[in-house]
């Protein structure tokens, strides 16, 4: 096996042990990296050279006995974490020269652990978009078919991991930006409880539901990232002072005496493809045989919730975004005189169209005349949203579903048809809404050899169970054993 084939649970024991050294260990993530990157374009910037100074500082913390889960790793970040001294851009030309002079608390977090960071990971434009295909800088493409979007908005992320091309990675999820992408790629993704993780350093897109939240090769990992990047943080206003568990100390295990509640609302979605919920009914048949229990569930509002989503997050870009002005920092068009229209060429030569597209909707829904018609009434549906889980919760531990309708689609196909592309995040944006976990685990292919995930969510901040029953399918199935042929 190459070092860069490794897990990160596996990776910790070599280094823990002195077997390899975390220079190697880098270097081979690198030359991976330079060896497939172009198939894939999976990286905005990589930083070689500061990753291998990253991984002889973990080997000095290793030689001194400091060997924590995460140290001498080498990750890659989602370019909406503000990283110092390194750019981080949001796959924007808006940014593509920004510089923060801060690091996010996540990215303290890795720092602290002594991981490594080896580059910036592709992504949708500000975090708009399931495909990647509206990044202001590149397509990332799909490891498993190079014809095929990863997914997004964290494609980027979603498309190095299963490419081997890290080891572990953050991404974001504002309506299912991890967890799709993860779905689209074979590996495990997972969205916190709002409030679990700081979002401190995390460039905004819509306020009230962005969380960043890991992808990794398997559940093990993606509970070690958790682990650290987990916590209450005085910077962000929403973090919630709460006791973290330690997210890999219970895994495994049967699952006898657990309720997985099934939506009667999910599969009579239109457009869900039937060897995505074959797929699905399968896995969830692995839980009975694990000792689970399943039982019928409603979410009576869920057909509300994609215009729900479409009026609350454009509304909260329109306002994140309005800093983007030429004026404090960022791109600026320097051929006006006149200061209005500075401000209009910066911001249309600035932002792709699908963010353009957002602002306006947000722009409009906040209006003199509409706020309450729209962003108020869009408030009260997601409520009810909110009620929805909370009663599932009442006779379920774990609700399970598709993470999209279908299987990844060709690059190009729904570019030009925003609604079927808004479509695509039918079964991941109530749980941003609602603010619960949520997590995204291969559980088969599609006829075409294209992966399929199983969505997984849980009640507030009982990610802990998500955990469980996703490692004891996991031990119970070979899904995420199975690589792209690059």
């Amino acid at each position: 096996m190459d070092l860069y084939e490794l897990t990160i649970h596996e990776a910790h024991r070599l280094l823990k042990n002195k077997k390899i050294t975390s220079r190697e260990l880098t270097r081979a993530v690198l030359d991976r990296i330079d060896a497939v990157e172009n198939k894939i374009d999976a990286y905005i910037t990589i930083s070689a050279e500061l990753a291998m100074q990253q991984a002889a500082q973990a080997d000095e913390a290793i030689s001194r006995g400091k060997c924590l889960p995460l140290t001498g790793i080498p990750l890659g970040v989602k370019d909406l974490i503000c990283t110092q001294a390194f750019p981080t851009t949001c796959g924007s030309r808006i940014l593509e020269n920004f510089v923060p002079p801060y690091d996010a608390t996540v990215i303290r977090k890795l720092r602290d652990a002594n991981a490594v960071i080896v580059g910036k990971l592709n992504m949708d434009e500000f975090a708009m978009g399931s495909s990647t295909e509206n990044s202001g800088i590149k397509i990332t493409r799909n490891p498993w078919d190079s014809t095929r979007i990863p997914g997004g908005s964290s494609g980027g992320s979603a498309a190095a991991v299963a490419a081997d091309m890290c080891l572990g990675a953050l991404g974001s999820d504002t309506g299912g930006s991890i967890r799709q992408p993860a779905s689209h790629c074979s590996v495990v993704g997972m969205k916190p409880t709002y409030g679990r993780v700081s979002r401190f350093g995390l460039v905004a897109f819509a306020s009230s539901l962005d969380q960043i939240g890991p992808l990794a090769k398997n559940v093990t990992d993606c509970a070690l990232l958790m682990n650290i990047i987990s916590g209450y943080d005085r910077s962000d206003s929403t973090s919630v002072p709460r006791d973290v568990p330690d997210y890999a100390s219970d895994l495994g295990g049967d699952l006898r005496g657990i309720t997985v509640g099934i939506p009667e609302e999910y599969s009579a979605t239109e457009g869900l493809d039937p060897a995505v919920m074959s797929a699905v009914s399968n896995a969830v048949g692995v839980l009975e045989e694990l000792g689970a229990k399943r039982v019928k569930i409603s979410l009576p509002h869920t057909q509300y919730a994609v215009a729900v989503y479409y009026v609350i997050a454009p509304s909260e870009a329109s306002s994140n975004l309005a800093r983007y002005d030429g004026v404090k920092y960022g791109f600026r068009n320097r051929d006006n005189t006149d200061l209005m229209n500075m401000y209009c060429s910066t911001r249309s030569q600035g932002f792709g169209l699908e963010v353009q597209r957002r602002i306006i909707i947000g722009t409009y829904c906040l209006s003199a005349g509409y706020y309450d018609a729209y962003y108020g009434k869009a408030s009260q549906v997601r409520t009810l949203i909110t009620e929805d889980f909370k009663k599932s919760f009442e006779t379920c531990d774990i609700i399970a579903c598709p993470v999209a309708p279908t299987a990844a689609f060709k690059i190009g196909e729904k570019v030009d048809d925003p609604l079927t592309m808004y479509l695509s995040d039918i079964f991941t944006l109530s749980a941003n809404l609602a603010g619960i976990p949520g997590m995204s685990l291969p559980c088969g292919f599609s006829s075409d050899g294209l992966p399929i995930g199983l969505q997984i969510l849980g009640n507030h901040f009982n990610e802990e169970m998500l955990f469980k029953v996703a490692h004891s399918f996991e031990a119970a199935t070979e899904f995420h054993k199975k690589k792209p042929n690059l």
